[in-house]
């Protein structure tokens, strides 16, 4: 069987991931392919994208016909069985037990959504999937893993079982996972995609072949933003430079409605603080527990910090563009601030999301530090 052509313009479509595809390559040529991969990174990278081509991969047959091979590529593309077994974070249904399976107990609206992002996922590999309330993957689901493997299918000699997010698998799902990972079934492999590891029990990481994913380079978010998301050039290109190395980070400020709301209270909340109205600053940032949002906002504080000091050389700014005026206000009122400085802080705050530090907290002295940009001299 060869494996060299097909490979190679497979792996091509994948942006960087060079060292992941280069194991994944002596596997396949050394035909040792474990049973079962834990894909590890940061989300937004194509770690995703990577699962799909390695199972086409594998799957690609020498022997059989240019055309058959097609059709099993675009049935592995589009995330079918028996193919692949796609594994998501689901929502509860009402009145739902563990003897139900993991969408019986879902209503019609739910199932369209589910159908529908799971197709657009397919379509489109750097896309997250994005289901109301769904924060964890159930036992229901693993349990499902079982009837896939007992489906027989001649057509491919290798089948998937993908576990998106697989760092949200409960415990009770993930201990019902162990035990299909100590009996791997042949011609079965499965792959758990997973950005927090740690989450997982030891004895499935143990029990798995660990391939590390790297951030993406600002240059291939913003091609895949323009290939995937059908985001202008130059829009791109801006987004990607505030991504930190994932699609994902880029593609939560696309949206005109969204990117405007979020300049427009990221604004509210920095003249909050540089005129010391520390409650109504407060009031702003919502007084949240949310992760995500304090991400963001800091995030947008940084890209205001950056179109501060393009400001400064007569650049029109890329983001704030209905904020200009507010831009000059503030560098013409304080010239000498220093924006490395206040870049430093933020970054240490941004380092303290993930550190068990109160969020409050961390609003707080956010809020204070923006405050004492105005008495620096």
């Amino acid at each position: 069987m060869t494996y060299g052509p097909v490979m190679n313009e497979l792996w091509s479509r994948v942006y960087e991931q060079e060292r992941a595809k280069e194991v994944l390559t002596r596997l396949v040529q050394t035909r040792r392919v474990p049973h079962a991969f834990l894909f590890n990174g940061k989300e937004g990278v194509g770690k995703f994208f990577t699962a799909v081509q390695f199972a086409k991969i594998l799957n690609s047959n020498s022997t059989r016909s240019p055309e058959k091979n097609e059709a099993i590529a675009k049935r592995i593309a589009t995330l079918q069985e028996p193919y692949i077994k796609l594994l998501i974070p689901l929502p509860r249904g009402k009145n739902e037990t563990g003897d139900d399976s993991a969408t019986e107990k879902l209503s019609a609206d739910i199932m369209e959504v589910i159908r529908n992002e799971i197709h657009t996922k397919a379509q489109n590999p750097y896309y997250t999937i994005n289901i109301p309330d769904a924060n964890t993957i159930k036992i229901n689901s693993v349990r499902e893993i079982r009837q896939f493997v007992s489906m027989t299918h001649e057509d491919v000699e290798y089948r998937f079982i993908l576990i998106n997010e697989a760092h949200l698998l409960n415990e009770q799902a993930q201990n019902s996972l162990l035990k299909n990972l100590e009996e791997p079934p042949e011609g079965i492999i499965f792959i758990l995609n997973c950005s927090e590891k740690e989450k997982l029990l030891p004895t499935i990481q143990s029990r798995c072949w660990e391939i590390n994913f790297e951030p993406l380079s600002a240059k291939s978010i913003s091609d895949i933003l323009v290939e995937y998301f059908h985001c202008e050039v130059q829009t791109a290109d801006e987004l990607s430079g505030f991504a930190e190395g994932s699609v994902k980070n880029a593609v939560s400020f696309l949206g005109d409605a969204n990117l405007k709301e979020q300049l427009a209270s990221t604004i509210s909340v920095l003249r909050y603080s540089f005129a010391r109205k520390y409650n109504s600053a407060y009031r702003e940032l919502g007084a949240g527990t949310d992760q995500d949002n304090i991400r963001l906002l800091i995030k947008m504080i940084k890209i205001w910090l950056s179109e501060l000091v393009k400001n400064k050389f007569l650049i029109h700014p890329s983001f704030f563009k209905d904020y200009e005026d507010t831009l000059s206000k503030f560098n013409f009122r304080y010239p000498g601030i220093d924006i490395a400085a206040i870049y430093s802080v933020l970054d240490e705050l941004e380092g303290s999301i993930d550190k068990n530090v109160n969020l409050n907290v961390l609003y707080l002295n956010l809020i204070f530090e923006l405050a004492s940009l105005t008495m620096r001299k």
